[in-house]
């Protein structure tokens, strides 16, 4: 079992958690509006989504792997240019961040699970996502692929539920800091366009 490869999938989980998108504003605005519990709430929703998109992964990818060393280095390949392109349309992106509390409705507790839950599921960019980042980080030999994405899946709901549930908690004070300092969205910018392009490079030349 190779452990440097799993602290560094969640180096790069954390660093993607914490670059801005859509996922951590939407929570955030929750937060703001409704309340800490509330953000929570849409946080928990949005991590058990990515349950389902684990399994989608884990199992077909999985038969691909046994199937052909050809195909896997296909998905690979495929996952490294789709990195490469979301760094790309970050770069084309502006610098700042837009956070406006006029379209946010309120709503409950359960709704809020129930939407993030939703949201995410619904979301095939997600499952795209977990399947150009999870194959470059398989770790074991011993292992069979289904269980190690499984573990892949774990840690990158605990490590984002960490950092989304930060910012629902700390929702006030992170609006009034990116509201009041311009400079934040540009540099936040960078760093996701130098993570998506770090970890692109780091799947292409990783080995089965």
């Amino acid at each position: 079992m190779n452990f440097d490869i799993l602290y560094t999938f969640v180096l790069a989980t954390l660093a993607l958690s914490i670059s801005p998108g859509p996922d951590n504003i939407y929570v955030l605005m929750q937060s703001i509006v409704n309340g800490k519990k509330y953000g929570l709430a849409t946080v928990a929703g949005l991590m058990s989504g990515c349950l389902v998109h684990t399994t989608l992964v884990a199992f077909g990818v999985s038969v691909i792997i046994q199937k052909s060393e050809m195909l896997f280095f296909a998905i690979k390949l495929m996952g490294a240019l789709y990195l490469f392109f979301l760094a790309y349309k970050v770069w084309r992106s502006k610098g700042s961040i837009q956070l406006s509390e006029d379209s946010v409705e309120k709503k409950s507790v359960g709704q809020l699970f129930r939407q993030g839950f939703i949201m995410n599921v619904l979301n095939p960019k997600v499952s795209i996502f977990f399947l150009a980042f999870f194959p470059g980080f398989l770790f074991s030999k011993e292992l069979s692929s289904v269980t190690q994405f499984y573990v892949l899946g774990f840690l990158f709901i605990v490590v984002s539920f960490i950092v989304f549930g930060g910012i629902a908690i700390m929702a006030g004070f992170i609006s009034d800091y990116v509201k009041s300092n311009s400079k934040v969205g540009v540099f936040l910018k960078w760093m996701q366009i130098i993570v998506f392009v770090g970890i692109g490079i780091f799947i292409l030349f990783s080995r089965k």
